[in-house]
């Protein structure tokens, strides 16, 4: 069986954000075996809706969304660290999804959102978009400051490993059913 690849997605570009540990931790549970890339959505940087046409036609002519789209479709599934903004998800995320299309269709995709309340208004949100993407959405675990986390993002001991490996596993059962777009 071929190795499966997930990229675990630091869905917010703040200079104060925290993702880059919450990703880091997350990627520390993968299972053996599995090819686990963290993808960082700053370094993505992709411009906000600038393609002249819409995604839906997948007539990409960016050299950074004919980037992304094959980034994406490198993957067998994604996992996205979430934190909450104002009751939302990061706009950088939003983006990142509206850029393409055909990309998300049948994508397994694993949300662990984290801040205050873990992030459930965020994640809410979140997916209802991925839900009209067609995405196949896998509630993770939320990570809570004082209880998982700390606001500067270092992991406490009550953070949720098991609850993390267990979505590695529905985000990996999903992925082998997946049929090819």
């Amino acid at each position: 069986m071929e190795t499966q690849r997930i990229g675990i997605v630091i869905s917010s570009s703040r200079p104060t954000r925290i993702g880059p540990k919450v990703a880091q931790w997350v990627s520390t549970v993968a299972p053996a075996g599995v090819d686990v890339e963290i993808v960082d959505l700053a370094d993505v940087d992709l411009p906000f809706l600038a393609e002249p046409e819409q995604p839906a036609t997948g007539n990409y002519t960016m050299p950074s969304t004919t980037s992304w789209s094959e980034r994406v479709r490198s993957y067998d599934a994604l996992i996205l660290a979430v934190p909450e903004y104002n009751a939302g998800y990061p706009a950088v995320l939003k983006n990142a999804i509206d850029t393409l299309h055909a990309e998300w269709k049948g994508l397994p995709i694993g949300v662990i959102g984290y801040g205050w309340g873990a992030a459930a208004g965020a994640v809410r949100q979140l997916g209802e978009v991925l839900d009209r993407v067609q995405a196949v959405t896998l509630a993770g675990p939320g990570l809570s400051f004082g209880q998982h986390l700390t606001p500067e993002g270092e992991l406490l001991e009550a953070a949720p490993a098991d609850d993390v490996r267990g979505l590695f596993d529905q985000v990996l059962a999903a992925a082998r059913e997946r049929v090819p777009a």
